[in-house]
């Protein structure tokens, strides 16, 4: 990326280094933005897409350690981890440089600064991030598939990976993960795909149709079998067949559908000539897999032949920023679809979808998304625009009590800081402890 397509972030408790960084990077970047208060941080960066962060490690100016600085770094880099922060101080602490390294800060700078120093720091980073672009499937114009948290990059790997090849692939993930989106990459970025991509949904098939449907039939095989009729398999030869929710499938069909995997070749109800067959495999279910080895369910052999590489796709309340990226996609989408202009969405907005559990996942998202945009009366969408389908009710998070005392205090001391957004003072007066005590402890469990 170059440095004037950059969006810069600035957050400084003195005016003067606030009024010096504009002037020095506002005719170089797209955008700059200062802010005093680091209470603005969140707010700001669900409201504009920053490249880098400027930080300083002091606030308040009552103890300087940086421990605040590194509060706010690491509430930068949990909402937005490819966000790169440049933490400047008017104390050369190497051990303090060191360990704000190691929380994730991309570099360090002392006060006063050199401009070019600031200006080259920007553009090393802006360069480096360019060449570390999130991995990108090369997909179809009807095939997106939206992402950029780690999660995701993670699946994307193996996508690379596994889609050149002929092996067969289970995936795995709760209900509107985007399975099926999965599936179709890999048969689009395989050597397969320009040959047929068959889609069953296996689970809604009875013992009857699940014979018709996959093998064929005959004419006159049975009362209403009135012309000879391909089935999936045969109909997916040369190409990919995606079996879909293959976790709800009998052990009868199982078998069946084995027998079929190991000769390669299928015979059609009706008739006594076996016909071969030719697929490249993609499983989904939304069974987790420990459940699916339980043999009175599912005949581990089967498993074994399904599953060369298995891909669990994270849910979404698991990707970070993916769920704003999404919802712009589908915010774009509807408004273009519906003919309504263009919209955005507000902080307000934002915040209420990052609270939400999801447990609908990106199916849930996207009809929340279409409905804010049919119902709305004006074009930037508010908290009051969106509302949740009471279909999907969120789950109560399973806690197990803590014991330990270190970990007890440790929490309890997260919690307060968190709630008090980062203000040491307040922080230290509802623990009933001194700053410094507070530091200390800050030190101690390295927070």
């Amino acid at each position: 990326m170059l440095l004037h397509n950059a969006n810069i972030l600035v957050i400084d408790d003195d005016e003067d280094v606030l009024v010096a960084l504009r002037l020095l990077l506002k005719s170089k970047v797209k955008e700059v933005i200062v802010n005093k208060n680091p209470n603005t941080i969140q707010s700001l960066m669900q409201a504009y897409n920053f490249d880098v962060v400027i930080l300083d490690m002091n606030f308040n100016g009552l103890v300087n350690t940086g421990n605040e600085g590194i509060f706010w770094l690491n509430k930068i880099k949990k909402q937005n981890p490819n966000v790169d922060v440049i933490l400047i101080t008017a104390y050369g602490d190497i051990d303090l440089a060191i360990r704000s390294l190691k929380e994730g800060a991309s570099d360090f700078i002392v006060k006063p600064w050199q401009n070019e120093k600031i200006l080259g720091t920007v553009k090393e980073l802006l360069e480096k991030k360019k060449k570390q672009q999130p991995l990108k499937l090369n997909l179809d114009s009807e095939t997106k598939i939206i992402g950029e948290s780690e999660p995701m990059q993670d699946v994307f790997v193996k996508l690379k990976k596994v889609a050149p090849t002929d092996a067969n692939i289970l995936i795995l993930g709760e209900n509107g993960t985007g399975k099926d989106l999965i599936a179709k990459a890999i048969h689009d970025n395989s050597l397969r795909k320009n040959m047929p991509f068959v889609k069953v949904d296996v689970g809604a098939l009875t013992e009857t149709l699940f014979e018709s449907e996959l093998f064929g039939y005959k004419k006159g095989a049975f009362t209403d079998a009135r012309e000879d009729r391909k089935g999936r398999f045969e109909t997916a030869n040369g190409g990919t067949l995606f079996l879909d929710e293959i976790g709800n499938i009998t052990l009868r069909q199982q078998a069946r559908l084995l027998t079929i995997l190991q000769n390669r070749q299928v015979t059609p109800l009706g008739s006594n000539q076996s016909i071969p067959i030719d697929i490249r495999l993609i499983c989904a279910t939304n069974v987790p897999i420990s459940e699916l080895a339980d043999e009175e369910r599912f005949r581990k052999d089967l498993i074994y032949r399904i599953n060369t590489v298995d891909i669990t796709i994270p849910p979404l309340r698991d990707r970070g920023s993916d769920i704003t990226l999404l919802a712009n996609y589908f915010m774009d989408f509807y408004a273009e679809k519906y003919g309504k202009g263009a919209f955005t969405l507000t902080s307000d907005f934002i915040n209420k979808l990052k609270k939400h559990h999801f447990s609908g996942n990106v199916r849930e998202l996207q009809y929340a998304l279409e409905r804010a945009i049919i119902m709305a009366e004006q074009q930037h969408l508010e908290a009051t625009d969106l509302t949740f389908s009471a279909i999907e009710q969120p789950h109560a998070p399973i806690t197990q009590k803590e014991t330990n005392l270190d970990a007890i205090e440790r929490n309890t001391i997260l919690s307060v800081i968190e709630k008090n957004d980062g203000n040491i003072s307040k922080s230290a007066k509802e623990l009933g402890i001194t700053r410094a005590a507070l530091y200390r402890r800050l030190n101690k469990y390295d927070l």
